[in-house]
């Protein structure tokens, strides 16, 4: 059974098969070191300070609770729950990509569907990163206890020092575009470049946007004409420290994300210490609730973006409320403790 004792819960998140090396979060880890940073599904290791595997043999053997995560076809997710049960693990299972758009190709093939809807059945609970993922989760499990569902958050360092990248108020500049994928309909990543030139205008501050698609997204950036030396473009990818630090030096973080995604950038924006402004992620509309895109218009984003820009004071004191409403949901104290008692009852429920 596991222990609700969030002291002495450690977790395993399993990815059969997947790309990640084995990772170990005995001790905390530095925000320069060379392995995968503690955030999303990592970020659940590392709250508990358990580990990250990709063999399932590995994980088996470290005689804890399983976080198995649902990717690719879930071929390889639904081998390793049967060898997880077989060795008597209580293991709640996660689709790795929740982004709405995202379960919707991958549910639309009828052999990955079928595989869903057995693993979604079968584990002894399922954890959503987002509501909308808990929701579909209960629907599959209709006959199953409703509270071997949980919609947990993906957890973020912000009580641990080396992870705090905050600039003062007065010293940040700028606007940073948050979205990067031209393709994604649902990001409106031309949406919120457009919002960033028009309160680049209104208010003479800087944008700077990430460009990872060569020539082709060079020659959109171009076609936006932003006013002579307003737009910075960043076109190498960066560790994931430098890139923090890098949405640190700015005033706001700005999107217009529809996916109903985690919430990666909102999450990125707590550990830089600044303000994310649109996005409807789960982190979003916890941290950000006075400034995401539930219920908002663009133009009332507009209005709010330019605020925060144009006010030092009041910027640095949403800062302060969204670190505070992070703390008590998504800190790695916080998400630990709920981890901790899911697993608890899930294994109760078995």
């Amino acid at each position: 059974m596991a222990s609700n004792d969030a002291t002495e819960f450690r977790l395993s998140v399993l990815n059969p098969g997947g790309r990640d090396l084995e990772q170990y979060f005995d001790q905390p880890s530095a925000p320069d070191a060379k392995t995968h940073p503690p955030v999303n599904f990592h970020g659940f290791a590392a709250c508990t300070r358990g580990s990250v595997h990709r063999s399932t043999k590995n994980a088996i053997e470290e005689k804890r609770p399983i976080l198995l995560l649902l990717r690719g076809n879930f071929r390889a997710t639904e081998r390793a729950l049967a060898e997880c049960q077989k060795a008597k693990r209580t293991v709640a299972v996660a689709l790795k990509e929740t982004g709405l758009h995202q379960i919707a190709a991958q549910l639309r093939d009828r052999g990955k569907l079928a595989r869903f809807l057995r693993v979604a059945g079968a584990a002894d609970g399922c954890i959503a990163t987002t509501p909308e993922a808990a929701e579909i989760f209960r629907r599959v499990r209709l006959n199953r206890n409703p509270d071997t569902v949980a919609f947990i958050p993906t957890p973020y360092p912000l009580e641990e020092k080396p992870w705090d990248f905050a600039v003062p108020p007065d010293q940040q500049t700028g606007i940073f575009v948050g979205t990067r994928e031209w393709e994604v309909a649902s990001r409106n990543h031309l949406a919120a470049l457009l919002l960033a030139r028009e309160i680049c205008a209104a208010t003479d501050e800087p944008v700077t946007v990430f460009n990872l698609d060569g020539r082709k997204g060079a020659k959109l950036l171009e076609e936006l004409k932003f006013p002579s030396g307003k737009l910075r473009v960043r076109n190498k990818r960066q560790s994931y420290p430098d890139y923090v630090r890098e949405l640190a030096r700015h005033k706001i973080v700005l999107q217009l994300d529809r996916s109903r995604v985690p919430g990666q950038v909102a999450g990125d924006a707590l550990l830089a210490r600044t303000i994310c402004v649109g996005g409807d992620g789960a982190v979003e509309r916890i941290a950000f609730a006075n400034f995401c895109g539930e219920v908002r218009t663009t133009a009332q984003l507009k209005t709010t973006a330019t605020a925060l820009v144009r006010n030092t004071a009041a910027r640095a004191t949403a800062i302060v409320e969204s670190q505070w409403r992070a703390a008590e949901r998504l800190s790695f104290q916080a998400v630990g403790k709920q981890l901790a008692i899911f697993f608890s009852r899930i294994a109760n429920h078995s």
